[in-house]
């Protein structure tokens, strides 16, 4: 599925019959923990340079692609390690949720449904769905910005994840100000429909993976006809509960919480 025209191409339709409860969630997290744990643990360590050195390609057949943007930073180009805070969690975090996307529902998805792309290129067109980390550190270039726009005017969806403070959520408004000069963030409510396609989230009022000081905020990014083109994840790092699911870091409610919101944002980037 690609960001074709000026706007997103048509999804399948993927909706399908699955549990709401978080009962039941939890009870296949338990049980997944060691089908996936084998996995992801080998690939926890030395498989990033692998995959930038390899340009790491998702399956040819897959009908969604987690795509992870490496953006420019202000100190430190695009480092991994002390600068590269855009490369937390991979790739077991996506891993993790890929799996549960295909276990959990009914699009067509695969564990390596994955790939890395740079903002700067062309290549962000062809994926609906660009996940991002750490944006306190971003450094939009001209041509990250002008790619950036023309993305998010397609159609396209990101998903803004594992960044807290006030100074780095200012840091961000500013750097997306370069973007479109007239937009702001806007605090999310329930009620929206991101957070009921697949599962019903009944509260923002969710307990973060780690205490980043305020509570976490869900900020929404949307255009001139109100269509929810970013959704913000401050104080909070979603990604961290996918990348340890398989490992007993964190309490489970959280981590169910957190499939649940990423199963969530997968899905209504393909049908929004």
């Amino acid at each position: 599925m690609r960001l074709a025209g000026g706007r997103l191409s048509d999804a399948h339709r993927v909706v399908g019959r699955w549990g709401r409860q978080r009962a039941l969630l939890a009870a296949m997290l338990l049980v997944l923990m060691g089908a996936v744990a084998a996995y992801a643990s080998a690939q926890r360590r030395g498989f990033f340079r692998n995959d930038l050195a390899a340009n790491q390609r998702p399956p040819e057949e897959t009908e969604f692609v987690f795509a992870r943007v490496q953006y420019n930073t202000g100190y430190s180009g695009r480092g991994f390690m002390g600068g590269g805070g855009w490369a937390h969690d991979y790739p077991v975090a996506e891993l993790h949720i890929l799996d549960l996307a295909k276990r959990l529902t009914r699009i067509h998805v695969e564990q390596e449904s994955y790939v890395i792309v740079q903002l700067d290129s062309e290549e962000i067109f062809q994926y609906p769905f660009l996940y991002f980390s750490e944006v306190g550190e971003m450094n939009l270039t001209p041509k990250e910005i002008e790619n950036f726009r023309e993305y998010l005017g397609r159609g396209g969806i990101a998903m803004i994840d594992d960044f807290d403070s006030p100074q780095s959520l200012a840091w961000f408004e500013h750097q997306m100000r370069k973007v479109f000069p007239e937009r702001g963030f806007q605090e999310m409510k329930v009620e929206h429909s991101i957070f009921h396609n697949a599962y019903d989230i009944q509260t923002l009022n969710v307990v973060p993976p780690m205490q980043y000081g305020d509570r976490p905020r869900f900020y929404g990014y949307f255009d001139e006809r109100d269509r929810l083109t970013m959704i913000i994840n401050h104080n909070n790092d979603i990604g961290d509960f996918w990348e340890w699911l398989d490992e007993p870091r964190y309490p489970l409610e959280g981590t169910v919480e957190g499939v649940r919101l990423g199963i969530n944002y997968l899905l209504f980037s393909m049908t929004h």
